[in-house]
């Protein structure tokens, strides 16, 4: 036994000595340059590519099969030009020869590449300057598959490690007009054993154009390669890193990436990355990616979960200026939950629960990759307040110093940078001191023109229905609306646009009406169109119009004014008016107002910019009006025969409403004139009028004859403003 182990110690040594000589001998008498020309020919032949080695390159057989080449080139294909398709500055690979030899034992040192820079490009027809490549690469994997392959048996591969160093890579897309850069990248491994897990760590800097951004990139992860399944897993991935000209500003973006677990299955080309993590801007983003195909365009679904954010603090980071608005906590809270599925065109959230400040929305949402494509939305939400939403009041405005409200701007950029179709509902709102409730608007914009028709909503225990068009396609946007409101509380409607509590009843009108201009200023300004509305069975609060015009008639006679009726107030069963709007004023010739005692005709403008009213009426009491069992026949007589003049002027929002008193004595001059000449017409006698005897027998001249006008404004003097 001692005798067979001493000879095969002296077999191994033999055969080490063997070898170091060959290896010796190899190094003196070989040299590797003189095959450069086969290489390239071999390079030539297989590829159609010219290979070029310009640096040396060195050969070592012991104890390593150690390969190096200096500078080389791969030239590129046939008509994208004459830089080459692929250099490096060095390549190394090594090989250990004795578990080679005895245990077929593939056992690979550090694999270094030096400086590799890798040009790929896409012409506009489609066609790449790899095609060719990959092309021939499939038919000598059919031709020169060994028929022995099988019966060789596998062998045991062992990788020391893998170093790339300062390598730069280039993609032209010509097709997109888009180019990506990648430089100083360096990207090394760990062991590499087949079946066991892999240490992956590197990093690089980018440059994308024409979006000129560019940034840095750190990455981490464990690879696993398992042949027989041809599945390749990642593990413990984190991907961290900044952008310049992401946004605008000096300041970088940051991003980072996490997943647990992400796995490539090569052969189905399904790839599965499980819970991943993202984080841009400070908005952190958890996903749950369903397995999917990365062949051709892939498509992937996911559950995501978009933590609670700020946008406004994110609008701040991104250097856009955020609206100014009455709630100064508005717009700080979003969060988002949905299904997201991603296509070539789109990114689709379906099962969408999205949460703005304290409003709640549910739908689907549909949001083009593509920034002339379309946004599609379907959403319901339970209630928002739109006043916390709305400009803030401007307290250095004119007005006494009370703070007036900034003209309300047309949006004409934002309608024409975005096209957008669907449905919005939401269960209550509010705005302007109105409340909304079972709101719905379908939404069509595209081309700068924007059109919410059907509008329709319930408020104030009656109905609106709207079809509301904005034209921004040219540089003044054309607002165009048709509306009609229906049995809607006049009281409330009072109360809400006026802060007014004296008036109730029913309103119904219709307005078609059109303006131009940047804000609602201007659009007020331009209005042209027509508005009509009734009022019905209402009471004006706090007025008793019946009274008023007792009282007046009792100064006028000179008698004692009667007692009021308390609580003062007006009924009315019907108030309407039509009319044609033209630069903003309402003219209306057709007012009548229904009392119980008197009927009101008359005409008059509604100023919409200046938010005045200046009506001239004119009232006549009914015959047998009610009420009337208070009033002596006499006020009867005298009221039923007069045309009694009214003036509706003032503010809209707290109108004056009063008798026409220079109206009123011009009128009852010309009847008191009237009735003077009818009496001397008829033969009345003068002599007490005309001419009077003295004592002394004597004529007298007769005593001027008052004016009636000013008799009239003597007796009147005394009426109160009604």
């Amino acid at each position: 036994m001692g005798k067979i182990l001493k000879y095969f110690l002296y077999a191994i040594g033999a055969l080490v000595v063997l070898l170091v000589a060959a290896a010796v001998s190899f190094s003196l008498l070989f040299e590797p340059n003189d095959f450069r020309d086969n290489i390239a020919d071999s390079v030539r032949d297989t590829t159609g590519r010219e290979l070029v080695i310009e640096g040396d390159l060195d050969v070592s057989l012991f104890p390593w099969l150690a390969i190096e080449l200096g500078r080389t080139e791969l030239g590129n294909a046939e008509g994208f030009g004459d830089e080459p398709f692929a250099s490096f500055d060095k390549a190394r690979l090594s090989v250990r020869v004795i578990p080679l030899l005895l245990r077929r034992e593939i056992s690979i040192g550090t694999a270094e590449l030096d400086a590799l820079a890798l040009n790929l490009q896409i012409k506009r027809n489609g066609r790449s300057n790899w095609q060719d490549l990959a092309e021939r690469g499939d038919v000598a994997a059919d031709d020169e598959a060994p028929a022995d392959a099988e019966a060789a048996g596998p062998a045991v591969l062992d990788i020391a490690g893998i170093a790339v160093t300062n390598a730069n890579l280039r993609y032209d897309n010509a097709q997109l007009g888009e180019r990506y850069t990648l430089t100083d990248l360096n990207f090394e491994t760990g062991s590499v054993d087949p079946g066991e897990p892999v240490a992956l760590s590197g990093g690089f800097s980018f440059r994308m154009q024409p979006a000129e951004t560019s940034g840095s990139v750190e990455m981490d992860a464990v690879l696993s390669f398992e042949p027989e399944t041809a599945v390749i897993r990642f593990d413990d991935v984190s991907i961290d890193g900044t952008a310049d000209g992401a946004i605008d500003g000096d300041a970088p973006m940051t991003f980072s990436f996490t997943a647990p677990t992400i796995v490539l299955q090569t052969e189905e080309r399904i790839a599965d990355f499980g819970e991943i993590g993202l984080s841009l801007l400070d908005v952190d983003i958890a996903a749950d990616v369903e397995s999917f195909s990365y062949a051709d365009s892939p498509a992937p679904i996911a559950t995501i979960q978009v933590e609670a954010f700020s946008p406004r603090s994110l609008m701040q980071r991104l250097n856009i200026e955020g609206p100014e608005t009455a709630d100064p906590g508005a717009l700080s809270k979003l969060i988002i939950d949905a299904k997201a599925a991603v296509t070539e065109r789109s990114i689709r959230l379906t099962d969408l629960e999205l949460v703005l400040d304290d409003t709640n929305f549910k739908g689907a949402l549909t949001v083009p990759r593509n920034f002339k494509g379309t946004y599609q939305i379907d959403l319901a939400a339970d209630s928002i307040d739109l006043d916390r939403y709305m400009e803030p009041a401007d307290d250095a405005g004119a007005g006494g110093g009370q703070g007036e409200t900034v003209p309300v701007e047309i949006p004409g950029d934002l309608i024409r940078a975005f096209n957008v179709r669907g449905s919005l509902t939401v269960q209550e709102a509010s705005l302007g001191g109105m409340r909304f409730t079972d709101a719905k608007v379908e939404v069509n914009s595209s081309n700068g023109q924007l059109r919410m028709h059907p509008l329709s909503a319930q408020f104030f225990d009656g109905s609106y229905q709207g079809d509301i068009r904005i034209n921004a396609a040219g540089d003044v946007p054309v607002l165009s609306v048709n509306e009609q409101i229906q049995n809607v509380s006049l009281g409330a409607l009072a109360q809400a646009m006026f802060e007014r509590e004296d008036i109730t009843g029913l309103i119904n009108g219709t307005f078609t009406l059109e303006g131009r201009g940047r804000d609602m200023v201007e659009v007020q300004r331009s209005l042209i169109g027509n508005m009509s509305f009734v009022l019905s069975d209402g009471i004006w609060h706090g007025t008793d119009v019946w009274y008023q015009l007792r009282r007046a008639r009792a100064l006028f006679r000179g008698e004692q004014a009667p007692e009021p009726a308390l609580p003062a107030q007006t009924r009315f069963s019907e108030v309407s008016a039509t009319g044609i709007v033209n630069e903003g004023v309402l003219h209306n010739d057709d007012f009548i107002a229904e009392l119980p005692f008197m009927q009101l005709t008359g005409r008059g403008t509604v100023d919409f910019p200046t938010a005045t009213v200046d009506y001239s009426l004119s009232g006549r009491l009914l015959e047998k009006p009610e009420f009337a069992t208070a009033a002596t026949p006499e006020e009867l007589e005298d009221m039923t025969e007069a045309v009694i003049p009214f003036k509706i002027t003032g503010p809209l929002a707290a109108p004056s409403f009063k008798i026409d008193f220079g109206a009123l004595v011009r009128e009852r001059a010309k009847e008191e004139i009237k009735e003077r000449v009818l009496d001397r017409l008829l033969g009345g006698s003068s002599s007490d009028e005309e001419t009077q005897e003295g004592a002394e027998g004597e004529e007298t001249e007769p005593e001027p004859e008052p004016d009636p006008e000013e008799e009239i404004k003597d007796k009147l003097k005394d009426l109160l403003d009604l």
